[in-house]
């Protein structure tokens, strides 16, 4: 049905498409719609449980941050059988990001180029819908990031802000330091910037009685001397998880069109593109660690295979965005029953035995 509606769509521009999705997905997460949207997407099998970051999660698929920034569609999105959300990322206040038109479709790769540039309605609008939810089995993750205003030398203060806001209210934390649309955000990731931001975010984490799983979520872009800092920083700082990854600036191997894809400019790139360069960073995070950290892993899953091979490739966790707009609601019911087949045919007896065994 959806491949039928998503021409039509498509004629809608991005972003108006996706403020609509989102204030539709408001309505249908409430209470008296929200049995019947299960009845058509949810599905559940004890073998796709995952036990991870101190929780389990039904399954391990994922609806990745910048879907529902605001977390005003929390229970919609729930109910389309993702077995977690992450919503953001949220700032400290409230911003408009940049100047639109800033979502392109690259139909012909299955990919979009997005430069929103951390628009959020701040961490105030964050709290308030996070307060609001009623269902005890979501898990949600809050994607954290500083003010576009905010110099780097000041920006473990807006973090620690976001932090003790909404840690409350979150299974854990993301915090996000490799968004190529925030000016100067990924020096972030390098060692030194990154050691004292994780260390202070960490400093007021300890302090709670409870603890919340800190994770960071690295660029594609990084090279193996990086993702090795990487991995020394999150030993260092004892965070609990690395996402991987996030968009990336190149426009290496496209078949869209040259003028296109010039029109669309700067920005992040995220789909089909991503899927190859995700999973060897993956890969690689999960050899070089010995799978001591777990690993959220994004990038291109538009179906099981690519789920699972992320998760074969070492990831715990996988996450999906740009799938969602090209596949449609039902994408996370149809993952979720490939992974079963391919569990079956590869002789498993869950999701949990099969990661890392491809690495």
């Amino acid at each position: 049905m959806y491949k039928l509606i998503r021409p039509l769509l498509f004629k809608i521009d991005a972003e108006r498409a996706h403020g609509a999705a989102i204030a539709l997905g408001g309505v249908l997460g409430k209470a008296p719609f929200r049995p019947f949207v299960k009845s058509l997407y949810s599905f559940r099998d004890e073998r796709l449980r995952v036990r991870v970051l101190g929780a389990d999660f039904e399954n391990p698929l994922g609806l990745a941050a910048g879907f529902d920034k605001n977390a005003e569609a929390l229970s919609f999105f729930a109910s389309l059988g993702f077995g977690f959300i992450e919503v953001g990322t949220v700032t400290p206040l409230p911003q408009p990001g940049n100047p639109r038109p800033r979502i392109f479709r690259l139909k012909e790769d299955e990919a979009l180029v997005n430069r929103l540039g951390f628009n959020s309605k701040g961490m105030k609008r964050a709290l308030e819908c996070l307060k609001d939810i009623r269902d005890e089995g979501i898990i949600v993750g809050v994607n954290i990031g500083k003010n576009k205003l905010t110099p780097n030398a000041a920006a473990l203060s807006d973090y620690e802000k976001c932090f003790e806001s909404l840690a409350d209210y979150a299974r854990y934390i993301m915090v996000n330091v490799s968004s190529p649309n925030t000016p100067h955000l990924r020096e972030l990731q390098e060692r030194k910037p990154l050691t004292r931001l994780l260390q202070g975010i960490q400093a007021l984490n300890f302090r709670r009685a409870r603890p919340r799983p800190i994770l960071v979520k690295i660029a594609p872009d990084l090279n193996e001397s990086q993702l090795d800092d990487v991995l020394d920083i999150a030993k260092d700082t004892n965070i609990q998880g690395v996402v991987a990854t996030n968009t990336t600036v190149l426009r290496d191997g496209l078949v869209t069109p040259k003028s296109e894809i010039e029109a669309a400019g700067e920005g992040g790139l995220s789909g089909k593109p991503l899927r190859k360069r995700s999973t060897e960073i993956i890969r690689y995070l999960f050899r070089r660690s010995k799978g001591a950290i777990p690993i959220v892993g994004v990038g291109g899953i538009f179906s099981p295979e690519d789920a699972y091979e992320k998760i074969c490739a070492g990831a715990s966790l996988v996450q999906l965005y740009t799938g969602l707009i090209y596949e449609g609601p039902g994408i996370a019911r149809r993952i979720n029953k490939g992974l079963l087949r391919l569990l079956e045919r590869d002789g498993l007896r869950s999701i949990q035995e099969a990661i890392g065994r491809n690495a």
